[in-house]
């Protein structure tokens, strides 16, 4: 696909968000930001039988980070928490469409930091 069909898809998730918002009732919730940029996200999930039943995120930024939670967050709905500890940067790349390169590493992979932040949130405070 030409690169331009990419971005009309960063924008779209961008400007039209995917499960943006709050879950009324979560089992785990974990926010960073990147201070070098002003990025943040939080995400929330509600966790059944080792499984992501429901996922959202909140917050705001760039096109990059905040499409990316957007893209993360339909794939990991339904998701065996095993499966998406095991989600990384390439995964991110694949879900964009272009590789945001290091400048950008950081917006594009920060929905992946929060989500395996409340994985690991999760499954500690059961412990």
């Amino acid at each position: 696909m030409p690169l331009d069909i990419y971005a009309e898809e960063i924008i779209s998730h961008y400007e039209h968000p995917h499960n943006k918002g709050k879950l009324k009732e979560y089992d785990a919730e974990f926010h960073d930001d990147n201070p070098i940029c002003g990025d943040e996200i939080t995400m929330y999930l509600k966790i059944e039988n080792g499984k992501i039943k429901d996922v959202k995120f909140d917050g705001q930024g760039c096109a990059i980070s905040q499409a990316s939670a957007s893209m993360l967050t339909d794939l990991v709905k339904g998701m065996s928490l095993r499966d998406a500890r095991k989600l990384d940067y390439e995964k991110i790349k694949e879900l964009l469409g272009i590789d945001p390169g290091p400048a950008r590493m950081h917006c594009a992979t920060l929905s992946l930091k929060t989500l395996t932040g409340a994985i690991f949130v999760y499954e500690h405070k059961k412990n």
